[in-house]
């Protein structure tokens, strides 16, 4: 079994943090040169996912779905899925501008797992819910037998180092000592029967305050 993750290429909210003021969250649209990331990244995932078939799981968010869409992924698509688990952090509704930078700071002191953003989800909360997705993704493979066992999650870079997290029982520490991965960067994820391993790691921006790494 394979699970490759793709974070989505680059969407407004990405280059402009004031969109978020005046675009609900999910509707951020990709930029120009989003959609350009997104079509070179097309080959690139097809060579990972290799002949198919393989089961698409997509976050509901525009510029997720319109990353998807670039990649032209074809005849391989044996079935999609939006999967609203796979979502971004819910900052909350429309955000003011001065609210939205103290909410930052506050969540830089307190910690990007624990910390709840007003009106909005902790690490921890995301952390439950792709917990609930992934024990319901090894159901279905296990018991249908037309489910795929090559998987393409395309998600956000937050959900991506908890998905992993999850899967390999990171320490909070860790988790937030990880960065996010780049605009349509991928990690793949295979499980030989036993064991998960992790194609290559995510950047550190600093060492895990309690010494564990991504093993």
């Amino acid at each position: 079994m394979r699970i490759i993750l793709l974070r989505h290429a680059e969407s407004l909210g990405n280059v402009d943090e004031l969109a978020y003021c005046r675009i609900p969250d999910h509707a951020l649209p990709l930029t120009a040169r989003g959609e350009e990331q997104a079509r070179a990244a097309g080959p690139r995932v097809r060579e990972l996912l290799g002949e198919g078939p393989v089961a698409v799981y997509v976050s509901p968010y525009v510029r997720t779905q319109r990353t998807l869409e670039l990649l032209e992924l074809g005849d391989l698509v044996a079935r999609k899925v939006a999967e609203p688990r796979l979502r971004e952090q819910d900052w909350g509704n429309l955000q003011d501008p001065v609210e939205q930078e103290i909410q930052k700071l506050k969540r830089h002191e307190f910690g990007h797992f624990f910390y709840r953003l007003a009106h909005g989800e902790s690490g921890a909360d995301v952390d439950d819910r792709v917990a609930a997705f992934l024990a319901e993704l090894k159901l279905r493979i296990t018991e249908e037998p037309s489910h795929p066992d090559t998987v393409l999650l395309v998600t956000h870079g937050l959900t991506m180092r908890l998905l992993c997290r999850r899967i390999f029982s990171w320490s909070v520490d860790l988790f937030e000592s990880l960065s996010n991965p780049g605009q349509c960067e991928t990690r793949t994820l295979t499980y030989s029967g036993s064991v998960w391993t992790l194609d290559r790691p995510f950047a550190q921006w600093r060492p895990s305050p309690d010494g564990t790494a991504q093993a």
